[in-house]
């Protein structure tokens, strides 16, 4: 193991920002999927000054984008070595774990009727929707029939999911919060494993009135064993998040967490950590791009969204010291351009920056995920975890 080098590591996810379909893609229904790529070839303008200053075109031919001749980081893509597509599969190996069992997911055809019928038993409800939808969509759908009923809406999306929305004042915050840890009991089932269980709670009493609030949560499984994140937290250093993290690791392994309201605000917060002092690593989720964007297939929204987070990117490089070190990557893909709603099978970037850099350019591909995790343990001097994959490259970040 290295001494430590970077006094601190900004981690951070464009969620979804896949560049380019992985060889086992077409058993996904994937073949030929290019998040990045497809993005640039369908928009007429996409600028990203800050990215390709980087090298994001070096790494992957953009229509509108030129290599730069000296990049200023060092970039790669990496391979997911985890059976899956989803987001906490490609966080979970990100920091060092190999899953061998995708988790459920129940987009095509809603959950099934034995748990359906199960949940509602146990709950006392009546269960309307059961379906894959947006979440502001189904609320405009059904949300009058469960205030006039007391029904309780549950639904899922391309990940792996099981929601439930309550409207706060008929529903009842304490009652949509018991019912999402029926239903997470359940779930734990191998059959009816899903990700997490979120509750999503809203206001209003009719259509074009409703509105989601801020006191959803979450009821995550904790990762299948001890990760990068635990290593860091275990060593006394800092161990901050910002987004989806928290939901993403249940919490395992953090210090600090920060909720975003949007991917531009994780920035902004990501940017506030910036100037303060810690030591460790700050992990950023920015789950925009896959949420408003990938899913719902809008390629200009998915531009527009990766030129704002450009701006930030600007604002944020100024702020970073010597001993800080730069990390740009995503947990899977989302083409815009591709059938259906569902995240793609792809490659991901691996895009490394610091002041202190001598040297960039292309490195080479890797066979997982884990390289990030395994890179910054070895950074600050930490053994990662018995049984987690992946091995450092930080020798080569020079």
């Amino acid at each position: 193991m290295s001494e430590r080098k970077y006094n601190r590591i900004f981690t951070i996810v464009i969620d979804s920002l896949g560049v380019g379909a992985l060889e086992d893609a077409a058993a996904y229904g994937d073949a030929g999927t290019d998040t990045l790529g497809h993005i640039s070839q369908n928009v007429d303008s996409f600028v990203i000054p800050n990215l390709q200053k980087l090298g994001m075109a070096n790494l992957h031919p953009l229509r509108q984008v030129e290599p730069v001749e000296k990049p200023l980081g060092y970039f790669l893509k990496m391979k997911e070595a985890s059976t899956g597509k989803d987001t906490m599969t490609g966080h979970w190996e990100m920091m060092g774990l190999h899953i061998t069992k995708p988790f459920q997911t129940f987009t095509e055809t809603g959950f099934p009727r034995e748990l359906i019928e199960e949940l509602s038993a146990r709950t006392g409800r009546r269960i309307i929707g059961n379906k894959s939808a947006s979440g502001t969509e189904i609320l405009e759908e059904l949300g009058e029939e469960e205030i006039a009923t007391g029904a309780m809406i549950v639904y899922t999306s391309a990940d792996s999911v099981l929601q439930i929305c309550g409207n706060e004042e008929t529903f009842g915050l304490e009652e949509l919060y018991r019912c999402c840890e029926i239903a997470r009991e359940l779930t734990m089932r191998d059959e009816w494993k899903v990700g997490r269980v979120i509750a999503r709670p809203y206001v209003g009493k009719k259509r074009g009135e409703f509105k989601r609030t801020s006191n959803r949560h979450d009821y995550a499984l904790k990762p299948y064993g001890r990760t990068a994140l635990n290593a860091l937290k275990d060593a006394g250093l800092d161990v901050i998040s910002v987004g989806k993290i928290f939901d993403i690791f249940d919490g395992e392994g953090l210090t600090e967490s920060n909720k975003s309201k949007s991917s531009v605000h994780g920035m902004e917060q990501t940017i506030e950590i910036a100037k303060r002092q810690f030591r460790g690593l700050c992990y950023v989720n920015l789950v925009d791009f896959d949420a408003l964007w990938g899913h719902r297939r809008n390629v200009v929204g998915y531009a527009r969204e990766l030129e704002k987070f450009d701006e930030k990117l600007g604002e944020l490089m100024p702020l970073l010291r010597e001993d800080d070190l730069l990390i740009l990557t995503a947990d899977h893909g989302n083409d815009p351009t591709h059938t259906g709603t569902d995240h793609t099978r792809e490659k991901v970037p691996f895009l490394a920056y610091s002041p202190s850099f001598r040297g960039s350019g292309r490195l080479e591909d890797t066979q997982t995920f884990a390289v990030t995790g395994a890179t910054i343990a070895d950074n600050f001097g930490v053994a990662m975890p018995e049984g987690t994959i992946g091995s450092s490259i930080l020798g080569q970040l020079q």
